[in-house]
């Protein structure tokens, strides 16, 4: 899983193996080592009717209603977005480069749709 954080924007990009996982498990994780710390990021499924984010100590933790996750592995919707408090938060599938890029595994990523 990518996160990618600019501002009051935060974004999650999930491999298909990670969309699987949040849609069959309810949650899927990733850590950051910095050195001795670390930062702890993910999605859990939940009963809220909205994204939401929070940060505690070192981890974000994404909730996402579990009424967008049936079949999002499967379908064609890329993502979901929220503003949160004057956060913008956004979760999406994350596609293949058009242009291969040298020491990058792409293989688990869904296929860019202008391939």
């Amino acid at each position: 899983m990518k996160i990618r954080i600019k501002d009051n924007s935060v974004r999650f990009r999930l491999a298909q193996d990670e969309v699987t996982s949040l849609v069959t498990t309810g949650e899927v994780w990733s850590t950051c080592k910095f050195g001795k710390s670390e930062l702890v990021y993910g999605l859990v499924s939940s009963e809220a009717e909205t994204i939401s984010c929070a940060f505690e100590g070192n981890k974000v933790t994404t909730k996402i209603p579990k009424t967008l996750l049936p079949n999002w592995h499967t379908d064609e919707r890329v993502g979901f977005n929220n503003t949160d408090d004057n956060l913008f938060i956004l979760i999406e599938k994350d596609w293949q480069c058009l242009k291969p890029r040298e020491n990058e595994d792409e293989s688990n990523l869904f296929i860019n749709p202008s391939a």
